[in-house]
C-alpha cells in the first residue's frame, strides 16, 4: 500500500507541469513577442542507458517546440531566446518497475531584450526536464515510444519549463513589462487586442546570424547529472494570482 501511494504521489507531482496546453491562452508574459529563436547543441552529451539522437535532431525538435509555444505571444516588443541543449537520456527498454529508466533533458537558456541589446540573465538558466507521466510512460517510455516521440515529448516539456521560468521572472522582476514593474506588484492587465500593432519578428531556427544572440557556454553535464535528471520531477512555479472580481 505504501509503495502504491508513493507512486501515486509521483504522478501528482508530474501533473504540475502540463505541456499539452497549446490550445489554451498562453500564460501572461507582458509585452513579449518572440524574435530570434536560436537553438544550438555544441556540447551535447548522451547519458547512460540512452538511445542515440543527433545534434540536428535535438535542434529541430527544440526549435519547433519553442516556436509552437512562444510564437503565440502578440506583444509589440521583441525578445530573443537562446537555447543550448547540453545532455539527454532517451530511455531504452528495461524491466518494468525494476530497470525501466525515464527520459531526461538538460539545457541552458538565455533571454535577450532586443531594444536594450542586452541579456536579461547574465548567467545561463539551467533547465532539467523529465518525460511526462502517462499511461504510455508510467513503465518507462523506452517500452512504449519511439525515439522520435521521446524527442518530441521532452522538447515540449522543456519549452513549457522555459515558459514557467519566464513567467516567474516577469512576475518578480518585470522582464517583459513596459514600465519594468514586476507583474506581481500590479493588477493583471487585460489581454492585448488582436488588432494591436505587431512587431516584425525574425525567426532564426538552428543557425546563428551575426546579430543573433548566442546562448552562453555552460559546463557539460556529467553522466551522473543525466542519471539524476532522469529520476527528477520539476514542479511548475507559482504565477501571479488573477485579480479579485
Amino acid at each position: 500500500m505504501i509503495r502504491i501511494l508513493a507512486l501515486f504521489g509521483l504522478v501528482l507531482m508530474a501533473a504540475c507541469t502540463n505541456p499539452n496546453d497549446l490550445d489554451e491562452a498562453p500564460a501572461y508574459l507582458g509585452n513579449f513577442h518572440l524574435g530570434h529563436n536560436v537553438v544550438v547543441a555544441p556540447n551535447l552529451t548522451k547519458g547512460p542507458a540512452s538511445r542515440e539522437a543527433s545534434k540536428e535532431e535535438w535542434i529541430a525538435a527544440m526549435t519547433e517546440a519553442m516556436t509552437d509555444r512562444f510564437g503565440r505571444y502578440e506583444g509589440t516588443k521583441l525578445y530573443h531566446l537562446g537555447v543550448s541543449v547540453e545532455g539527454y537520456v532517451l530511455a531504452i527498454p528495461g524491466v518494468p518497475l525494476v530497470a525501466s529508466p525515464k527520459s531526461a533533458l538538460i539545457l541552458n537558456v538565455t533571454a535577450w531584450d532586443d531594444a536594450k541589446a542586452s541579456k536579461l540573465n547574465d548567467k545561463p538558466h539551467l533547465v532539467t526536464v523529465v518525460e511526462s507521466f502517462s499511461g504510455n510512460t508510467f513503465l518507462g517510455s523506452g517500452l512504449t515510444q519511439s525515439k522520435e516521440k521521446q524527442l518530441e515529448n521532452l522538447s515540449r516539456n522543456a519549452a513549457k519549463q522555459i515558459q514557467n521560468w519566464l513567467v516567474q521572472q516577469n512576475n518578480e522582476f518585470g522582464w517583459f513589462e513596459d514600465d519594468g514593474v514586476p507583474a506581481n506588484d500590479k493588477p493583471r492587465p487585460a489581454a492585448r487586442q488582436a488588432e494591436a500593432p505587431q512587431a516584425e519578428a525574425t525567426i532564426v531556427p538552428a543557425t546563428l546570424s551575426e546579430d543573433a544572440p548566442a546562448p552562453a557556454p555552460a559546463e557539460t553535464p556529467s553522466a551522473a547529472d543525466l542519471a539524476s535528471a532522469a529520476a527528477e520531477v520539476i514542479e511548475e512555479p507559482e504565477v501571479a494570482p488573477a485579480p479579485a472580481e
